[in-house]
């Protein structure tokens, strides 16, 4: 009993880690002064946050062109570790992302998970339905669409307990 003791105490930190190295490390670097400040935070008082610098992800909701930018409504979600959305969580209101020149509509399909680098814009008032809604505006220097194999990477297909169980990824 004492050898299994032993070996468990060499063995589970050594899988703990390698469990953790699977994470992709983020996409973007934060740069100090970066806000932790939520879109539905800054919807509620944008002028305590004038050109901030704000790291925020989410589900797109749609994309309109305008003749000089793009505008990408966003249904803001918390960020994993890897700056992915974490869509188990509770939303975090929502957000424009401005984006120079033309967006693709079909390279930021609705519902798609995004995540966007860039300095808060100001605010502008808007809908969503026929609600009232203020939407930060965030100038986009850097966006990141995920694809379904990035949104899983980093998430072993382990888990631990008593029993016998198959899983289908």
């Amino acid at each position: 009993m004492r050898h299994a003791a032993v070996a468990i105490r060499i063995l589970l930190p050594a899988l703990l880690l390698g469990l953790a190295a699977c994470a992709p490390a983020p996409i973007y670097k934060v740069a100090p002064g970066t806000l932790s400040a939520t879109p539905v935070q800054v919807a509620q008082a944008p002028e305590q946050y004038v050109r901030g610098q704000v790291i925020w992800g989410g589900r797109v909701v749609g994309v309109k062109n305008l003749p000089d930018h793009s505008e990408i409504e966003v249904l803001a979600f918390p960020l994993d570790s890897s700056q992915r959305p974490r869509f188990g969580a509770g939303g975090n209101g929502r957000f424009i992302a401005l984006v120079p020149g033309y967006a693709e509509p079909m390279n930021y399909p609705s519902g798609a998970p995004i995540t966007v680098d860039g300095q808060l814009a100001g605010s502008r008032s808007g809908k969503v339905g026929e609600a009232d809604y203020v939407f930060p505006l965030v100038q986009t220097a850097q966006s990141h669409v995920w694809t379904a194999e990035e949104m899983r990477s980093g998430h072993p297909n382990v888990s631990f307990g008593l029993g016998v169980g198959v899983g289908i990824h």
